[in-house]
């Protein structure tokens, strides 16, 4: 593991902390990842700038949404690579942080900009600015409210506080995947403008409710942990292995389906459940209102 990092040895003291940084090591390969997860949002920016071009605008939409889901790879593989590297550091998780804002923050919003209504529409296109801005600000609010919360490795946490940032991207990023493959793939999209102008409205709203779900309380569990970690039964893995086939053959689709699942229908399921939280509540407070009562007397006749 030592191939695995670097010695930087910083050329001063810090007068004002009083600390004596002798010697500081990162990570390498965990680090090239997480600047990979930075550079495929970079990249999808960049590709996201070539809409308005005529040669094939619907390529570009995929291929930017595909982008932002390399960086959801590099920025799952790095954790988990210095985790096992036994290297994780506070250096990694802000540089992380800083590389998530690039990918899930400031990509998904310039890509919304792109799948909304333009400049012919001027009304539109600025309430879809708004938008896309709030929704870059909940995603940097979201990874800084993380980096107090959480401790060095984010892995031993089990629930997320807010919609994880990657999740609320990869809703984007799938009406993106849409809107430029599958209209021409699928035969069920008879009329693939009426695609994209269904996309036009939906994912405005799509985003407003994604940025206003990672600002929340409301806890989205770690479904990595809880999908492949730990032994689990052969069935188990049978159907890991089936599902992973059907992604596989309608990977388009299911992406959209996996995210926005996750995204709006824990939410939906939490509220659910505080409806009837209250409600089974009742009865204990009030057998033990009652039990207070008939105890109370036999306490004071024992003393």
């Amino acid at each position: 593991m030592q191939l695995l990092t670097m010695e930087l040895r910083p050329l001063s003291r810090d007068p004002e902390l009083g600390r004596d940084n002798a010697v500081k090591k990162i990570a390498i390969i965990p680090t090239m990842l997480t600047l990979g997860n930075a550079t495929c949002g970079f990249a999808s920016i960049a590709y996201a700038s070539k809409i308005q071009m005529p040669a094939d605008p619907d390529h570009y939409f995929a291929v930017s949404g595909w982008l932002i889901f390399g960086a959801m790879v590099c920025d799952a593989l790095d954790g988990y690579l210095a985790r096992i590297s036994k290297s994780a550091s506070d250096f990694g998780m802000h540089l992380d942080s800083l590389c998530d804002a690039v990918s899930f923050g400031v990509a998904p919003a310039y890509l919304l900009l792109r799948m909304g209504p333009g400049w012919e529409t001027p009304r539109l296109h600025q309430t879809l600015s708004m938008i896309a801005a709030l929704y870059m600000l909940c995603a940097l609010l979201r990874l800084a409210r993380f980096n107090v919360q959480t401790t060095v490795d984010p892995a031993s946490s089990k629930r997320f506080r807010g919609l994880p940032s990657p999740g609320a991207a990869g809703c984007l990023a799938s009406l993106a995947i849409v809107r430029g493959d599958s209209a021409q793939k699928w035969p069920i999209f008879q009329d693939p403008q009426t695609v994209r102008n269904v996309i036009e409205i939906v994912a405005p709203l799509g985003a407003l409710a994604v940025a206003v779900l990672m600002v929340s309380r409301v806890p989205y569990p770690h479904l990595t942990k809880q999908i492949l970690r730990g032994r689990k039964p052969f069935s188990h893995l049978v159907q890991l292995i089936l599902a992973g086939f059907v992604i596989l053959l309608i990977r388009d689709m299911a992406v959209v389906l996996l995210f926005w699942v996750y995204a709006l229908g824990i939410p939906l399921r939490h509220l659910w459940l505080r409806s009837l939280r209250p409600a089974d509540a009742q009865v204990p407070r009030l057998e033990d209102s009652t039990n207070r009562q008939e105890l109370t007397p036999d306490v004071h006749r024992s003393r």
